[in-house]
């Protein structure tokens, strides 16, 4: 059984994979035995990453790389594929949370939240799927949200734009699980909860009128903490779940039940 998890020899790679849920699954996924190609903007922090990687027994290349910018994109998986001769894995991350409902949020707020979270999705996807078809084998993940499905009632956290981007995760997920199913990738989304993160700390951890409310509301009664989100992409990554095919996987604690 242990043997369907395993991820030795497979080349994966994640996308906001400079802190929070991205480097915990670049680490998760190099001990399962993948090797991680790692990408993000920031080179310093990804650095970081690798050498955690490295230390714990693991193989991660570092990609500078801003997902909403085509050509970067296009360069950085072409060199992939040529160091690699395949790209098995691909953990869509990268995204962002801006502050700010419709009547309140800029055009330019709007459309950074879709640029990151869903264009940054689709240009990896873009030059990534056509591997995985002639390989005829692929395991994608998108990293959608709970937002995706609830919303948040106190104006101090509304977040518009991030609630219909990551829904709009959902819909894309379905979309290419439907279209590529037949050359062996599947395709699948995961809905965490509320995880301390670079993105949550300073907002939604710093407020302890917000986490006595969660906490009060999740039948978990706390917030996720480090790692327990990587036993999901695991199995995703993984042959366990190779006939698992555009499920949006929600790993929250069960707030999105009450």
């Amino acid at each position: 059984m242990n043997n369907m998890f395993d991820l030795t020899g497979k080349i994966a790679v994640i996308t906001g994979a400079s802190s929070g849920l991205g480097s915990d699954a670049a680490i998760a996924l190099a001990k399962a035995g993948a090797n991680v190609i790692i990408v993000a903007r920031r080179k310093d922090k990804l650095n970081t990453v690798r050498d955690i990687v490295a230390a714990a027994g693991g193989f991660a290349v570092v990609k500078a790389c801003d997902v909403t910018d085509e050509e970067c994109v296009k360069q950085a998986v072409t060199e992939i594929e040529q160091q690699f001769g395949r790209i098995d894995i691909l953990i869509n991350n990268a995204g962002i949370a801006i502050r700010g409902g419709v009547d309140t949020m800029t055009n330019d707020e709007w459309d950074r939240s879709f640029d990151i979270n869903v264009r940054g999705m689709y240009l990896m996807s873009k030059y990534i799927v056509p591997i995985m078809k002639h390989q005829e084998y692929g395991r994608i993940i998108n990293i959608s949200s709970v937002n995706a499905i609830i919303a948040d009632k106190s104006d101090t956290f509304i977040r518009h734009a991030y609630n219909a981007s990551k829904a709009a995760i959902l819909g894309l997920t379905k979309g290419m699980a439907c279209s590529y199913a037949r050359y062996g990738i599947t395709v699948n989304a995961v809905c965490p909860g509320l995880f301390e993160s670079e993105m949550t700390a300073e907002t939604l951890f710093k407020s302890k009128e917000f986490l006595n409310g969660y906490n009060t509301l999740n039948p978990t009664g706390r917030p996720a903490v480090k790692g327990e989100l990587n036993g999901t992409l695991i199995y995703l990554a993984s042959d366990a779940a190779s006939y698992v095919q555009g499920q949006a996987i929600v790993v929250d604690g069960g707030m999105s039940i009450v």
